[in-house]
């Protein structure tokens, strides 16, 4: 089980749930150092003044907010801490909302809340009184110094938090030019057709199903490369042209969905059938 990272407990009305925070993800990144070409040497980064280029001490090194370009207000430590949110240790629940309410754009990161000590049965209590309505708990936490927005909901009989963005911090779509004009509505004829190949797609959630199949190649190519392999570099793909005649690519778009459908249920439908028509869309 992960190293908690937090450990308090969630106020909800007069009970008190003791529980420990612990992640929920595990980003698969590959990550690479920087190496001097030369002579293979890592790259040290080193601070230096813009205005005189000499190397800085980190004990030289204050903070600065930019104001206007160039300006800048220097904050000292203490003037921080002394705003900082108290260091409580309670996830208080403010109030219920309905998850599906909450954009996807507003979520963050996320967290498995698990209880803490001889906590089990009101942990189960919260678990089982939230499953099943559709709700999240709206809360605020302090994490380390910074005041998290939260929403807590079950998941497979484990709470799970999240922490979300606040609402300026959120881009409004309204700040973006992107209007249906009397030139760019879509007839009633191209809905129905847009709206049929959506239903084609149509499946069931499965994250399983879903690989990086970036990062497994780069993986791939790196351990042929330390197994002492040249690598050929293939050809970048072609990129798609851009559509002209809109009716005639949802209609091909529509006829190569029905034969991959087929296909899928054995009728004998060929990869080099729908490959031929992807070429003539």
């Amino acid at each position: 089980m992960p190293r908690p990272i937090w450990s308090g407990s969630i106020s909800f009305g007069l009970v008190n749930v003791p529980v420990k925070l612990v992640t929920a993800t595990s980003p698969k990144d590959v990550r690479f150092h920087q190496l001097h070409g030369a002579d293979g040497g890592r790259i040290n980064q080193k601070r230096v003044c813009s205005l005189d280029g000499e190397e800085v001490d980190y004990s030289e090194i204050v903070k600065g907010y930019e104001v206007r370009k160039g300006e800048y207000v220097v904050v000292e430590p203490e003037e921080l801490e002394a705003l900082a949110p108290e260091a409580s240790r309670v996830i208080d629940i403010e109030e219920f909302v309905e998850l599906s309410a909450i954009d996807p754009l507003f979520f963050e990161h996320s967290y498995y809340l698990v209880p803490d000590g001889p906590a089990e049965k009101p942990y189960a209590l919260l678990v089982e009184a939230i499953e099943g309505t559709g709700k999240a708990g709206i809360g605020r936490f302090v994490l380390r110094t910074k005041e998290y927005l939260a929403a807590l909901r079950p998941r497979d009989g484990v709470l799970v938090l999240s922490t979300l963005l606040f609402a300026d911090e959120v881009v409004k779509a309204a700040d973006f030019e992107v209007r249906t004009t009397k030139d760019t509505k879509p007839t009633e004829r191209e809905l129905d057709m847009a709206r049929q190949l959506v239903s084609t797609f149509a499946a069931e959630w499965d994250p399983a199903k879903y690989k990086d199949d970036y990062r497994e190649k780069v993986l791939a190519m790196i351990e042929a490369k330390a197994a002492g392999n040249e690598i050929a570099v293939p050809e970048g793909p072609e990129r798609p042209a851009p559509v002209v005649d809109l009716m005639a690519a949802l209609e091909a778009s529509l006829a190569r969905a029905g034969r991959r459908s087929r296909s899928q249920e054995g009728t004998g439908e060929t990869e080099s059938d729908e490959a031929k028509e992807r070429a003539s869309a």
